[in-house]
């Protein structure tokens, strides 16, 4: 019993387990929105369009955070602003944008000498978050998780049906430019930990497995949280036993639940049908 402790004994993997705990709830209600409301993509393109924000925030000598945020903003608003004034679907937009904002954060990032890990920011540093880390993903998060908390009704009219939400008088423009600044608030929060690229996974699997298994929006929000911190928690501590990289063990862990959500899901719709 005492050899299964041995992960919460050491300083670095107590920093991981209290990391992934801190962001599981914003990015697990964040995930909830993006998938009804059809965003899945979008959590992709800002997540790899921050990378040239964080390469200019360091030559800049500012927090890397706050380029990050400013570029992941940037390319929610410029990808809406391109899909309203242009005939392009909004998923060709998100394609063409991320991949040109990531292609030139690498250029830019080859560009200049620095002791900036490049694999620590696309596929995350759980086992090196310190304390400023800490402190960074806890106060987003918990923003991030109190604003769709109070919100979640205005948000949830907004993803279902913008224009009765509007005949209702809701503010849809602050709605949905507020869903984007969370979106990349929320991918800031996870930068040190989790990653760009690895991020998207908890932008969308906990939603889409909570999505399959529930029929209400509540119960949806407490499944996806249940999932994203299940999944981090039991991710960690495997990767610690089998010498792997805890964020890719987390999408993993994530793979495999959405993989048995969606096989009881087919299960559950066949025995409605008899």
């Amino acid at each position: 019993m005492g050899d299964l402790l041995i992960p919460f004994q050491f300083p670095f993997m107590q920093n991981a387990f209290l990391v992934v705990t801190l962001i599981a709830p914003a990015a697990a209600m964040l995930s909830t929105f993006l998938v009804l409301k059809g965003w899945s993509l979008m959590g992709d393109a800002t997540s790899h369009a921050v990378l040239p924000g964080v390469v200019l925030a360091y030559m800049a000598g500012i927090p890397l955070i706050i380029g990050a945020f400013l570029a992941g903003l940037l390319c929610a608003v410029g990808t809406g602003f391109i899909k309203d004034h242009s005939r392009i679907k909004q998923d060709t937009v998100m394609g063409v944008v991320f991949a040109g904002m990531f292609g030139a954060g690498i250029v830019m990032y080859t560009q200049i000498e620095s002791d900036l890990h490049l694999d620590h920011i696309l596929f995350g540093n759980m086992l090196g978050v310190g304390v400023e880390d800490l402190w960074t993903a806890g106060l987003i998060s918990g923003a991030v998780a109190v604003i769709l908390g109070l919100k979640w009704r205005d948000f949830l009219a907004h993803s279902f049906d913008p224009i009765q939400a509007r005949m209702i008088g809701l503010p849809i423009g602050v709605l949905h430019y507020g869903l984007l600044a969370i979106l990349s608030a929320t991918i800031v929060a996870m930068l040190s930990s989790v990653g760009i690229i690895l991020s998207v996974a908890y932008l969308i699997a906990p939603g889409a497995i909570a999505f399959l298994l529930t029929r209400r929006f509540s119960a949806m929000l407490m499944v996806s949280i249940l999932v994203a911190w299940v999944a981090g928690i039991t991710g960690i501590y495997a990767s610690f036993w089998l010498d792997a990289a805890p964020a890719p063990t987390v999408v993993l862990i994530l793979t495999a639940l959405f993989l048995i959500a969606l096989t009881v899901r087919r299960f559950r719709d066949k025995a409605a049908q008899v």
